[in-house]
């Protein structure tokens, strides 16, 4: 695979320039001029019919003078030119490819022919190529900066990989002025052969990469990438940015899950149940960076905050309230302490306020007092510029107590021109210093989060006894009557092929057969119109509930059955389903999946009936579901506290709905032809749940 060739792309003994110049401002030159200047020390050849010297180094006037083997060309030639060069590299052989040159299937379909074509040869002649149309890569760590990029980044232990490469540059540009340094840089382009996965798989086994950023706008093979990223998350953090989430352009959908399951919900899963982390903007994922390169991780949610001024503080307080943070008491003893040198005005207790006149003694003397404090997971010392404020002595204070602590410190110097210089301070001792309380709040919060993910056991999948013949069966019957859809009266063998709990429902065909039907069950019964071309039967008045004798069972039938012919003229009306009433004060949930092109079977979970349309509360994961994901799923949607009953209300029976979306999630998994499926509602009280009614929708190609 060509990922066994990554050390000959990120650390290679000698690299070609396939379209090196003499000319500044041409790319060519651009990446000869950034390897000299990163200060490479293997050897480096430029390529150019030409010949000549480029910067100094003699020009190799062919690909096949090159020395063999060789670990990494760096080809910016016109398009047309890269596939036969890329043969050429193959036959010395070349291990590592980067193909700067844009031109391929960004800009249709000759490109994408071209594409294809070097795929191919990457792929049989297992090597490792990165891009086309990409800006390049960079190792801090060996001086190789394989870029048309302008400027030198400075070493770190940030690694980042984008598949924008404008986005990197205008990154770079950011994080230069901003002083952070990284391990590696990458731009992905294209996307070729190497992708997101593959830089995944080595930046977790990278040693000069501690913390791992990304920009990403689309995901070719979810399953491999959910698979490398609940690995690498074990022991890395990885932050990501992604953009292109709306669901424009989605394929249609005929039921409430597929009206709900879009793009964003499935990378919003795949990040979830993988434990990346994400950033909405830039500005965020770098506040992250260096909250998680620089700290520690916090062992709990405790956080105590240490403030110069009353209203930051109550900021940063408010902050934390609407996080997963605490803002616990400090104990008796750190109380006592803090009084034998705090004035008797401050406040002694969390937030800790030390007042306006706080030197950097002060601030020292109370931040040793509560990093102490057993309670105390976490630290956030506020500064706002008062008029008494010691400003660098301050920060010298913070980053000494930060250096000895094994809490993570962060610091929030609120203002900007008087501030300064104690930011500067902070960040070059490792104390991740901010402009305002909220993105401190969150970068703990994150930071604390990621702590749980990594203490939090590995899921186990679950496997449900089913009936996988019985279920092929009901979709193979469905194919050969060129049916798309399979409604609530031709799915019940489906759902008892899965075992799925369902009330008492038989067909009737005339009105007296659904009153014998209706005895046979007892009162009351629901009526439904069966029709497989009526899959929302609300919409035709189709469904009558706690019909109580006979007479009601006869009217119903004969109302239903007849509006539905008169609203839907292209329906075939097979009859009716009589079926068992619900107990009573069952509520209504919703379980349901679709087909997802990247990651696979999205499962959701919400209120059903009519609540789903409304609310929209609905929480989402990918399949294969694990009994974590079906528990954490339940307890995710805001309406959670009505099935967990108010006002005495008993709660309902939480197993029996996690049962169901397990079992849903098996269907989904098993049966790649259905496209979409849905069970809405699930009538659950707290003795069980059952499956009230069904629509299953096939793959169309």
């Amino acid at each position: 695979m060509p990922e066994h060739n990554l050390e000959a792309l990120f650390t290679p003994a000698a690299v070609a320039v396939i379209g090196a110049s003499a000319t500044p401002g041409k790319v060519g030159h651009s990446v000869v001029a950034n390897l000299v200047e990163a200060g490479y020390q293997g050897e480096i050849f430029p390529v150019n019919p030409k010949g000549g010297e480029v910067l100094g180094l003699p020009v190799v006037q062919d690909i096949a003078s090159l020395p063999s083997p060789l670990d990494l060309a760096v080809v910016c030639i016109p398009p047309r030119g890269v596939t036969d060069a890329v043969r050429q590299l193959a036959q010395l052989p070349v291990r590592a490819v980067i193909v700067i040159t844009a031109g391929f299937k960004e800009t249709g379909r000759e490109g994408y022919y071209l594409e294809q074509e070097l795929t191919s040869i990457a792929r049989e002649k297992n090597i490792a190529l990165l891009g086309p149309n990409c800006l390049g890569l960079n190792n801090t760590a060996c001086g190789l900066n394989a870029t048309f990029a302008a400027g030198q980044p400075r070493q770190g232990n940030i690694a980042f990989f984008s598949q924008s490469g404008a986005l990197c540059t205008a990154i770079l540009d950011w994080a230069l002025g901003e002083n952070i340094g990284f391990s590696s840089f990458i731009s992905l382009g294209n996307k070729a052969v190497l992708d997101e996965s593959d830089m995944l798989e080595h930046m977790r086994d990278d040693a000069q990469t501690n913390v791992i950023l990304g920009y990403m706008e689309s995901v070719d093979d979810g399953v491999r990438f959910m698979r490398v990223a609940r690995e690498v998350t074990r022991e890395k953090p990885v932050i990501v940015i992604k953009s292109g989430t709306t669901a424009a352009g989605a394929k249609a959908a005929s039921s409430h899950t597929g009206a709900m399951a879009g793009s964003e919900q499935a990378y919003a899963a795949a990040f979830a149940q993988s434990g990346i982390m994400r950033a909405r903007d830039v500005a965020t994922l770098f506040n992250l960076a260096q909250a998680f390169s620089m700290q520690p991780l916090p062992e709990g949610p405790n956080l105590c905050i240490v403030t110069n001024s009353g209203g930051p503080g109550i900021m940063a307080a408010d902050a934390c309230e609407r996080s997963n943070l605490l803002i616990s008491p400090l104990s008796a003893a750190t109380v006592e302490r803090l009084g034998t040198f705090l004035p008797p005005f401050a406040s002694f207790y969390n937030p800790v306020d030390i007042i306006g006149d706080a030197d950097a003694e002060r601030y020292r003397k109370t931040l040793e007092a509560v990093a102490q404090d057993e309670l105390v997971h976490a630290v956030l010392v506020l500064l706002t510029p008062t008029a008494s404020a010691q400003i660098e002595e301050t920060a010298r204070a913070v980053a000494d107590v930060a250096a000895t602590s094994d809490k993570p410190v962060f610091a929030c110097f609120m203002g900007q021109e008087r501030v300064g210089p104690g930011r500067e301070l902070l960040l070059k001792a490792g104390v991740p210093c901010y402009g305002f309380p909220e993105p401190a709040i969150h970068s703990i919060e994150t930071m604390y989060r990621h702590a749980m993910w990594k203490a939090r056991p590995k899921a186990l999948e679950m496997s449900i006894i089913r009936d996988a013949t019985r279920a092929a069966e009901v979709v193979d019957k469905a194919r050969r009557r060129g049916c798309v859809e399979i409604v609530e009266f031709q799915a019940q063998e489906l759902l008892k092929a899965y075992g799925l709990p369902l009330p008492e429902t038989e067909l009737a065909r005339t009105s007296e057969e659904a009153v014998a039907i209706a005895e046979r069950i007892g009162y009351p019964v629901v009526v439904k119109i069966a029709s497989p071309q009526i899959s929302h039967k609300s919409d035709v008045g189709g469904v009558r509930v706690g019909l109580g004798d006979a007479g009601a069972v006869r009217g119903a039938f004969m109302d239903v059955t007849s509006r539905a012919q008169r609203l839907r003229k292209d329906a075939f009306i097979s009859g009716c389903l009589v079926q068992a009433m619900a107990p009573k004060g069952a509520k209504e949930v919703i379980v349901g999946f679709k087909r997802d092109p990247q990651f696979g079977p999205l499962v959701m979970f919400g209120l059903g009936g009519v609540y789903v349309e409304v609310l929209k509360d609905i929480a989402f994961r990918l399949a294969p579901l694990s009994k974590t994901d079906a528990h954490d799923m339940i307890r995710e949607i805001r309406s959670y506290p009505l099935l967990r009953g108010v006002r005495g209300e008993a709660p309902v029976d939480f197993g029996a709905i996690e049962d169901i979306l397990l079992t849903m999630s098996q269907l989904a998994v098993d049966i790649p032809d259905i496209f979409e499926a849905e069970f809405n509602p699930i009538l659950v009280d707290n003795n069980g749940a059952t499956v009230a009614d069904v629509r299953v929708t096939l793959c169309t190609n």
